[in-house]
């Protein structure tokens, strides 16, 4: 028994440290990207029709760092804020399945093939999905999407910081505390029982059952639908399906679509762009799913004849390096000093009455905000309740599901629907 526990415990830091260095790399990369590229830049690009705005929700969604409970409200907002449904849904299919954190982690653990082709599936997805939409449940001619802004708007660019030093230091915050604090416990958990896997099944023991071929990644994808995962924290899972004698087609349809299907998404997508293109959605994934693991299992062995650093498979479970175990312990540290600095903001948060006093004109409207799950989800409702007429500052908290919003004249219907759009439940707090 303690035989078996030691060996779970050393499967688990292997994993660990596997991933850890590039994992890093990941956050420190989105930590840049969450600073210097602005949503009020991106919403400029996706309106529009054609497939130009398609395209470049697409290309825009493959390297952010949004797991599929944060590109939802994202994807709303940008709905809420004139990107066309075609866009809005092409965001919708690429960014989750992917970004510069699991980009690197896929390289590392599962070979540099498998981490070239995710990106790209993933980019044609989105055109796909955005294509099928634009041609077949198009935005009405007479029907701009989005609201109107009005006077008063603070936009989401105004409210970055300014200047190099203060950007790097708010890079630095999002890299190291927001993002590891969104993606931690389903990384663990996708850790842990990846660990488990490894340690507790023998090699190949899935190949025969599994086999390979259509209806293995038939199978895979069908697991992946219902499971509500990031891709960061599949790839750990995806990498012990094959050592378990899964095809990398059948691991890349997990990968396809376990972040890109759950009930939230499918709930979102069908309130905010209409049941036609929730259909069109899921037979979007289904097909890019089913498709692009037959090409992987066909692609794999040919690529590695023609460049054999393709026929590199990634993580083995093998030892690792000195650097590897210096990187999985500076990883723990991040995420250690992520919780703490977590729990210690939002007991800071300032969400009760003695924090911002109304002044003799203002009024303060408190809700309680069901359904967020990480910092785009926080960030995303502070935005477009801020946008709102009247409204001079707006409190969210994760942890507790609130939201206290403070201005003049304020309208708490409005308030709701604003934050309803974004697919979440709010309701007025006595």
């Amino acid at each position: 028994m303690t035989e078996m526990i030691l060996h779970i415990i050393v499967e688990i830091w292997l994993l660990t440290a596997a991933m850890a260095g590039w994992l890093l790399l990941g956050f420190a990369v989105a930590g840049l990207l969450s600073v210097f590229i602005a949503p009020s830049w991106l919403e400029r690009h996706l309106g529009g029709r054609g497939l130009g705005p398609v395209v470049k929700a697409s290309l825009f969604g493959v390297p952010l760092p949004l797991c599929s409970c944060g590109v939802i409200p994202v994807a709303a907002s940008l709905r809420q804020h004139g990107a066309s449904r075609a866009a809005t849904t092409a965001f919708l299919l690429s960014t989750p399945q992917t970004g510069v954190d699991s980009i690197l982690v896929t390289w590392t653990m599962l070979g540099p093939l498998f981490a070239v082709f995710r990106p790209l599936v993933a980019l044609l997805t989105g055109i796909l999905g955005g294509g099928l939409v634009q041609g077949f449940a198009p935005d009405p001619p007479s029907v701009a999407p989005g609201r109107d802004s009005g006077a008063g708007t603070a936009p989401a660019a105004d409210r970055r910081p300014a200047g190099l030093g203060p950007k790097l230091r708010a890079a630095f915050d999002y890299g190291s505390v927001t993002l590891p604090g969104d993606i931690g416990r389903a990384l663990l958990i996708g850790i842990v029982i990846a660990g488990l896997l490894g340690a507790l099944i023998p090699a190949d023991f899935l190949s025969r059952y599994l086999g390979s071929g259509p209806l293995s990644i038939a199978l895979m994808m069908a697991v992946g639908i219902p499971i509500y995962v990031c891709a960061t924290a599949s790839v750990p899972l995806a990498a012990s399906f094959i050592f378990l004698g899964a095809t990398p087609g059948a691991a890349l349809a997990f990968l396809i679509a376990g972040p890109a299907t759950n009930a939230a998404t499918v709930t979102t997508v069908s309130r905010v762009l209409g049941r036609r293109t929730t259909v069109l959605y899921l037979v979007t994934v289904a097909v890019s799913a089913f498709g692009s693991g037959l090409l992987l299992d066909w692609l794999m062995p040919r690529a590695a004849e023609l460049i054999p650093l393709f026929g590199a498979s990634g993580h083995q479970h093998a030892g690792a390096t000195v650097w590897e175990h210096l990187g999985a312990g500076l990883l723990i540290v991040v995420m250690t000093r992520s919780w703490w600095l977590g729990r210690r903001r939002a007991a800071a948060c300032g969400c009760d009455e003695s924090a911002g006093a109304d002044t003799p004109r203002e009024g303060t409207i408190e809700l309680a905000v069901e359904g967020m799950h990480c910092s785009h989800c926080t960030s995303s409702v502070d935005r477009s309740v801020g946008e709102l007429p009247g409204v001079s500052s707006v409190q969210v908290q994760l942890t507790e599901g609130r939201a206290v919003v403070r201005g003049r004249g304020l309208d708490p219907q409005a308030i709701i629907a604003t934050i309803e759009g974004l697919g979440f439940k709010a309701r007025i707090l006595a």
